[in-house]
């Protein structure tokens, strides 16, 4: 019986090789068949609408919408600068078109009271030469207001015998409004 004994650890121990080798196998064997069976799942994964991708799509879909939406918003800003630098020249030039008006017309105002004052002062060299009652007679006619401004002009010697032919109230009316003529005047 040793030997049966002997035969049986042999047949125990080739049964044990067995096992271990179809373990292997089978562990290596299932690798592929599992790695198939990943990229199927995978693949179903893709292609079913709640998978990764479908949302990877939308969110695309998404960020390109918004880029078209920017890219007109931007495209408007563009067009709209252009048009307020349009404008904006427009108003340069219409703003020099106004300072050259300005110019001009305070050129003319000047020699329009250049003129103007040109005639009162020859005006006043007329009265100053006239006889002191007829330029009396002429000051009477006129308002206080007005007579009072060429007597203020005039040399004080002629303006005194032509305010000495005047009428009291006349003289007394002309001399109030040439008395009070800066009274309103700032002092400092």
């Amino acid at each position: 019986m040793p030997a049966l004994k002997g035969q049986k650890s042999a047949l125990f121990v080739v049964a044990a090789l067995f096992l271990i080798s179809g373990g292997v196998r089978a562990v290596t064997g299932l690798e592929p068949a599992m790695a198939t069976a990943q990229q199927e799942k995978l693949e179903d994964v893709a292609q079913s609408p709640e998978s990764p991708r479908a949302d990877l799509d939308v969110v695309l879909e998404a960020l390109n919408t918004r880029e078209a939406r920017i890219r007109e918003r931007e495209t408007a800003l563009d067009d709209r600068l252009m048009a307020l630098s349009a404008a904006e020249g427009e108003l340069n030039e219409r703003l020099a078109e106004l300072q050259a008006a300005e110019a001009s017309l305070l050129n003319a105002l000047a020699l329009s009271e250049t003129a103007n004052d040109t005639d009162i002062g020859r005006l006043t060299a007329v009265y100053e030469n006239m006889k002191p009652a007829d330029a009396a007679d002429l000051f009477e006619q006129m308002a206080p207001e007005f007579s009072s401004g060429f007597l203020i002009r005039m040399r004080p010697e002629s303006a005194a015998a032509i305010m000495a032919g005047l009428d009291p109230q006349t003289a007394y009316s002309v001399s109030v409004l040439i008395a009070g003529r800066n009274a309103n005047a700032p002092t400092q």
